[in-house]
């Protein structure tokens, strides 16, 4: 079989699934496992697909979105973990800013009972840092209904008022050569200003978020820190020689 047609029934079965496995792809070509890799590395170069253990997956669209509840309800586990982690970063008289999203939200819960202050552009993290007891700012601007965020002009002067010793971030995508991107040119103004305003900068990202490319850039990836639960060997050799990544085992 040509590779042609391999690429075309890969990307078929695609169209069919949302994510298939290597052996489903072997099935249907009667090709070998090397033979499928292969391919399935070259359709990813060619920004195809994107892989992923044991298989490959759909890329997202670049102005996809899902909504906080959509989000709430995927990869809790992997979430958590990161989460903790990033929470054992945090020292007493931190500033620290948490941006909008589930994976950050999960920090809260973790965060230890210090002297900190937590500025936040995140509706749906105020009530949990209220209850948590710390002293907390939310920034002002326009709210993004899908992501409850803060974002616009208004949220751009609001937030340049403070310094921050981390800030931790959300990104929808992660690649190594686009950088960390989000699907709204407005709240990836307010996440770039939170980590030019920040000492550090750690980007929460479980692994589905590798390889994605939403449509605004954030930032580079050698200018802040990843915190993930998985990195396969191939992201791990291209993204490791350009930033820190701190792998937590769930």
């Amino acid at each position: 079989m040509l590779t042609e047609e391999r690429h075309r029934i890969i990307l078929d079965l695609l169209k069919e699934k949302d994510a298939i496995k290597i052996q489903d792809i072997v099935d249907a070509t009667n090709a070998s496992e090397s033979t499928i890799r292969r391919d399935l590395t070259q359709l990813e170069q060619e920004k195809f697909l994107k892989r992923v253990h044991g298989g490959a997956s759909k890329l997202q669209g670049k102005l996809k979105e899902l909504s906080v509840s959509e989000k709430s309800s995927k990869n809790l586990h992997e979430k958590k973990c990161i989460g903790q982690y990033a929470a054992a970063l945090v020292e007493e008289g931190d500033c620290i800013y948490l941006d909008a999203g589930t994976t950050t939200l999960s920090v809260i819960e973790h965060l230890p009972e210090k002297d900190i202050v937590v500025v936040t552009n995140g509706l749906t993290h105020v009530e949990a840092l209220i209850q948590r007891g710390f002293k907390t700012y939310m920034i002002g601007g326009s709210v993004k209904p899908v992501t409850r965020a803060m974002i616009g002009s208004g949220a751009l002067e609001s937030i340049r008022q403070y310094r921050f010793d981390k800030a931790f971030m959300g990104a929808n995508g992660v690649h190594p050569q686009y950088g960390f991107t989000t699907p709204d040119p407005e709240e990836a103004q307010v996440k770039r200003m939170a980590i030019e305003l920040s000492r550090e900068a750690m980007f929460l990202i479980d692994d589905t978020k590798f390889g994605e490319i939403a449509f605004s850039k954030i930032v580079d990836i050698d200018e802040a820190m990843i915190i993930t639960n998985e990195l396969n060997d191939e992201h791990r050799a291209t993204m490791m020689k350009q930033t820190t990544i701190k792998v937590v085992t769930p």
